[in-house]
């Protein structure tokens, strides 16, 4: 297993390598699923009015170079931090706190510079297995249904949704021999229109497809591809249906507490130097920061929200802050920008080649399944690691979304020695 990389490492590409390169990893795309539907800005809906065309999402041409020291801490501390969520999301007066805060506001061909197999230390990565695994055990544990129709599996997606290839793996590893598992999509704004309660105490989920006419299912856990941004909650009725899914019996993945229990605010007591911007004294001390023009530039502003293209960096955050009410600080956090080591890739966006200096975040992935009612020892029924995701953007870009068009997907190529600090930004 080599330690260090060699030290043409990514390879400089010819024009030739390049174009037979783009076709390739264009292909292996498509065939694995690494696609989204294409946004409007590249394909118009004039062009394909009913959504047949798909394109490969950004991708790097090769691994990039990554800390085997700091690879194997994320994994050895995942399963602590699926815990720490599970037992958090059993602490409302903290989560209310946080809500009422933030409502305030691999193929390589034709290369001269050849990378035999044995140069790389790829880890194996099986992450939709094992996040399909943890679907599949909640299926069980819901135990049998109670009313006289079939269990189902029903992954409630946002409308229009672009990145739906994602989402399809993971349903086809769910619905997978020797499994017999029913998996539904349904639309976020279709849950009052095809799902109901049942009568009596147990408050079933009930779920008529409307494909099937009159077959109607018991719903055994339900999982959010949406509902995580106020763009998913534009009037009452969409605030009612989540209140519809939250009260049901249904396994949530995530509830709406686990949901809250993964904000800024957590982050900023179990990771990297992350400050409140509340009236505590680390709070002042970090509004002292945000609004100094020289020590900002070291720091991001990040609100209590998922998604990309939400973050204020460096000399923007003083003005920033200073255009909304001094009430909606509490909401935003301070972060100490991580600075990585240099690491130069080729990325692949848009059938187009960038080469130049990267930045890598790795996600290590977790299954966590509990009972929320049993408050000593969490009620934790399975805990585990599950792959991991590693996303890479250019080191000029300050937001690294894949499906918001910032990022793209990569591959770990570890190499050994180095230090867990200044690794890049290891979210786990």
């Amino acid at each position: 297993m080599p330690s260090t990389l060699p030290s043409t490492y990514p390879p400089d590409l010819t024009a030739s390598e390049g174009e037979r390169l783009v076709e390739v990893v264009k292909d292996w795309a498509a065939a694995h699923g690494l696609s989204v539907r294409p946004p409007p800005t590249v394909v118009s809906a004039e062009t394909d009015p009913v959504g047949i065309l798909s394109t490969a999402v950004p991708v790097t041409l090769f691994p990039s170079p990554f800390p085997q020291v700091c690879y194997d801490q994320g994994k050895v501390v995942q399963k602590a931090y699926n815990e720490l969520y599970a037992a958090i999301s059993q602490d409302e007066e903290f989560l209310a706190q946080i809500v009422k805060e933030y409502l305030a506001i691999n193929e390589y061909a034709l290369l001269e510079q050849k990378i035999s197999q044995g140069q790389l230390t790829l880890p194996t990565n099986l992450s939709a297995r094992g996040l399909a695994a943890g679907i599949r055990r909640a299926f069980l544990a819901y135990g049998p249904s109670v009313t006289p129709h079939p269990k189902c599996v029903l992954f409630l997606v946002q409308d229009g949704e672009r990145n739906v290839f994602d989402q399809r793996h993971l349903e086809y590893e769910v619905q997978a021999p020797p499994s017999t598992i029913p998996v539904f999509r349904l639309p976020y704004s279709q849950i009052k229109q095809h799902t109901q309660l049942a009568e009596g105490s147990g408050r079933q989920l009930l779920y008529s497809p409307p494909q099937l006419g009159k077959h109607t299912f018991e719903v055994a856990v339900v999982y959010m591809r949406s509902g995580y941004g106020p763009g998913d909650y534009p009037d009452a009725s969409a605030w009612d249906a989540r209140y519809h899914i939250e009260r049901s019996a249904a396994i949530k993945c995530p509830s709406v507490l686990t949901q809250v229990a993964g904000t800024k605010k957590v982050q900023q007591r179990t990771f990297t130097n992350i400050y409140p911007l509340d009236s505590s004294p680390a709070g002042q001390k970090a509004r002292a920061i945000a609004l100094d023009k020289n020590q900002c530039q070291s720091y991001v502003l990040k609100p209590q929200r998922e998604g990309g293209g939400n973050n204020i960096y460096r000399s923007a955050i003083p003005g920033f802050l200073k255009s909304i009410p001094e009430a909606h600080w509490d909401a935003y956090i301070l972060m100490e920008l991580i600075t990585p080591p240099p690491v130069h890739n080729t990325i692949l966006r848009l059938g187009k080649l960038e080469h130049g200096g990267v930045i890598c975040e790795l996600g290590i992935y977790g299954t966590c399944l509990w009972d929320q009612r049993e408050k000593q020892g969490h009620g934790i029924v399975m805990n585990e690691q599950s792959g991991y995701l590693l996303r890479t953007k250019g080191d000029k870009s300050e937001e690294g979304g894949v499906a918001a068009g910032f990022g793209c997907m990569d591959s770990c190529a570890l190499v050994g020695g180095g230090h867990a600090k200044n690794s890049g930004e290891r979210h786990v």
